[in-house]
């Protein structure tokens, strides 16, 4: 019989694990979401579907917000990958192509509104290899439907690579607190994603000045730059079209069917990838900290309720891709669930509301340093007192 301790504190939904009085770590409650009826598999009997939650619960519910441990984890990415069944990890190329062909659809039914929605994760599948087993075919179609296709595929892999390292990640990186703009919160949301890719704002430092469209640059190495210089001439090409199309219908046509849209989807794209991996629970480690597997752990799991399949749980399962990234999107829940008993403590899910979510982050989440009087010094956790 397990005995939760409890707290009055502040009621963000995050998740942490309960003590039992046998000294063995209970299930990992997801309170405050549909999700929490499934937190019981591996480690105790299922919740029941539709059940009320209890006082012990609700007390649990209002628990402070938890760190991610920073200790070596207990387990490999091996053993992890042991507890997801092996179907998981199998690419159907028919139903990877239905996404692409349903998100089409869905925006041809708003295209008086949204006819520049152009889904980003269909794209993200063939940079990393998880739409279909053929990485030509991959390629080809990431290209066709642009991000920039190539230019986002290598960076992106390196920020895969080097997740949670403060000094070798690539994007959404904490600065110290004597490196922060007093703007940067207020244009992150609206322009974040192409000033990323123009002139790397958020990513990672560099010697000299980096952009994502400058083959040549700090970013990309010998091997890649032909293809930086194909992903530059397919959005020549599409800004030529954009063109004639403001030519034939005008400049203010454009603006309204094709501009705002998406400057929508660049915010969501920012949005979604900056709450992912900054919260107050999340550390970011030096080089003499870091490890890979520790950083892919860092970050964070959340609920957008009915958008999460809009957006192909990729906003739920972020733990699991950054695990194993060739993973289709469509196996994404299945693998999360199988993994949580492995992963316990070391899985984080934050079931905060969004805008609340957005709000608290943005108010708490301004810069990073050490503890003070920390053994750590290497291990970095967000702070927002300026």
């Amino acid at each position: 019989m397990c005995f939760v301790k409890t707290s009055l504190a502040k009621p963000p939904a995050i998740t942490h694990a309960t003590t039992c009085l046998t000294g063995q770590q209970a299930p990992r409650l997801y309170l405050g979401t549909k999700l929490h009826r499934y937190a019981a598999r591996g480690g105790g009997a299922d919740l029941e579907a539709g059940e009320r939650m209890t006082a012990m619960e609700r007390a649990e519910e209002k628990r402070p917000l938890r760190r991610s441990p920073t200790e070596k984890p207990p387990f490999t990415l091996s053993q992890i990958k042991k507890a997801i069944p092996p179907h998981c990890f199998d690419r159907s190329l028919l139903r990877s192509f239905s996404y692409v062909v349903l998100d089409l659809l869905f925006a041809a039914l708003f295209l008086y509104f949204a006819v520049a929605i152009i889904p980003k994760l269909p794209p993200g599948l063939c940079g990393h290899h998880a739409f279909s087993d053929n990485s030509l075919l991959d390629d080809v179609v990431g290209l066709v439907l642009l991000v920039p296709y190539f230019s986002w595929k290598y960076s992106h892999r390196r920020h895969h690579s080097n997740t949670g390292s403060i000094d070798r990640d690539e994007v959404f990186v904490p600065k110290p607190k004597s490196a922060i703009p007093w703007f940067t919160k207020y244009i992150t949301l609206i322009l974040g994603w192409p000033v990323y890719l123009a002139f790397n704002v958020s990513g990672r430092p560099y010697p000299r000045f980096a952009c994502n469209f400058d083959p040549y640059g700090p970013i990309f190495s010998d091997r890649e730059r032909s293809q930086i210089v194909i992903s530059d001439a397919g959005l020549m090409a599409v800004s030529y079209v954009l063109y004639r199309i403001a030519a034939g219908y005008g400049f203010w046509w454009l603006v309204r069917v094709y501009g705002v849209p998406l400057l929508i989807v660049n915010g969501w794209l920012v949005l979604i990838t900056y709450l992912q991996h900054t919260h107050p629970s999340l550390p970011h480690d030096d080089s003499g900290e870091w490890d890979w597997l520790r950083g892919a752990l860092a970050m964070m799991d959340r609920d957008y309720g009915p958008l999460n399949k809009v957006f192909h749980n990729i906003t739920d399962t972020h733990v699991a891709h950054h695990l194993f990234s060739t993973m289709p999107h469509y196996h994404a829940m299945e693998a999360t669930q199988a993994i949580k008993p492995v992963l316990r403590e070391y899985y984080q899910f934050d079931g905060t509301p969004l805008l609340k979510a957005m709000w608290r982050e943005a108010r708490e989440c301004i810069y990073a340093e050490p503890d003070e009087g920390s053994r750590k010094k290497g291990v970095f956790w967000y702070r927002n007192k300026l």
